[in-house]
């Protein structure tokens, strides 16, 4: 049997395609394993921007190391997300992994995402929402998945490429708001249409399996993971929820019956809202939107 890697040899494992999804046509892209820098963005994501330790440990201790004392432990000894319990404001704290410039081990346990992806994984042609990934064996809770990795770009650009879609187009853009402190916002936008990793494929689902947690390594620019909000089975299909959320409850903000809800979101400021597919209980009906990006 010929085994095709969609990643072309970039991941650690093959990104498997499934053999007789032929009916569907497959998009061109690149493949990148990581975030690039795209149009409008002002740091290579590449660059080692952020200091590291220098502990001699073959993994990093919190009394003694200088990235765990400043940002905290984020992981167990085993590189599982210690921090599971989401905020019902659906913010998260910034996870901050060991570097390039650290002195500890490359099996430090506070160096999970940047060992890339250790999960065989599969591309297939689902019923009725295109491509979706499922994966291939059974996946703990916590456990890091992939990334949703593509080019870094720009508001602007952002807002550039939303407003020239057609309505059969997929939007593929992650807005990422992070909240520090005294009010300050930093927004970084993903956008894996043209450039991107095994992410891209991944359907939304109003109760995902999955969620999205920024992670910093070597540069300020956050790397957009994806860990397992519960134990997934093999063979289940990958999801996570487009608007950043993660619960297994309705949206708060569901207005006061489904129908209206359903009217509501779908004359969204002219803007065609794509039907949500996912079949959950608790499914808003209408897939996410930014519109904070567009107005």
């Amino acid at each position: 049997m010929n085994i095709v890697d969609l990643s072309n040899g970039l991941e650690n494992v093959p990104v498997l395609i499934e053999s007789n999804s032929g009916l569907l046509a497959f998009p061109e892209f690149q493949y990148s394993p990581e975030n690039i820098q795209g149009p409008g963005c002002t740091l290579d994501p590449s660059e080692v921007t952020l200091p590291g330790c220098s502990c001699l440990s073959h993994s990093c201790l919190t009394e003694s190391c200088a990235c765990l004392q400043t940002h905290g432990q984020a992981y167990d000894s085993s590189g599982t997300l210690l921090n599971l319990n989401r905020t019902d404001s659906g913010y998260c704290s910034p996870v901050f992994e060991c570097n390039a410039l650290c002195t500890c081990s490359d099996t430090c346990s506070n160096r999970v995402v940047q060992r890339g992806l250790r999960l065989r994984l599969e591309v297939y042609s689902t019923k009725n929402r295109g491509w979706g990934v499922r994966t291939l064996e059974a996946i703990p809770h916590g456990t890091f998945v992939c990334e949703y990795a593509g080019e870094v770009i720009s508001f602007e650009e952002a807002r550039r490429r939303q407003l020239a879609q057609k309505s059969e187009d997929n939007n593929y853009i992650i807005a990422i708001r992070e909240h520090a402190g005294t009010g300050s916002v930093t927004e970084t936008f993903v956008d894996p249409a043209v450039v991107g990793n095994v992410g891209r494929f991944l359907n939304h689902s109003c109760q995902p399996n999955l969620f999205m947690q920024p992670v910093r390594v070597h540069s300020v620019v956050p790397r957009l993971a994806l860990f397992a909000g519960r134990n997934v089975d093999a063979q289940e299909e990958l999801t996570f929820d487009y608007s950043g959320g993660y619960s297994n409850q309705p949206p708060v903000e569901l207005l006061s019956t489904q129908s209206d809800a359903a009217i509501q979101a779908s004359r969204t400021d002219g803007l065609q809202r794509k039907e949500c597919h996912c079949g959950a209980n608790n499914c808003v009906q209408f897939l996410p939107l930014d519109l904070s990006i567009i107005s």
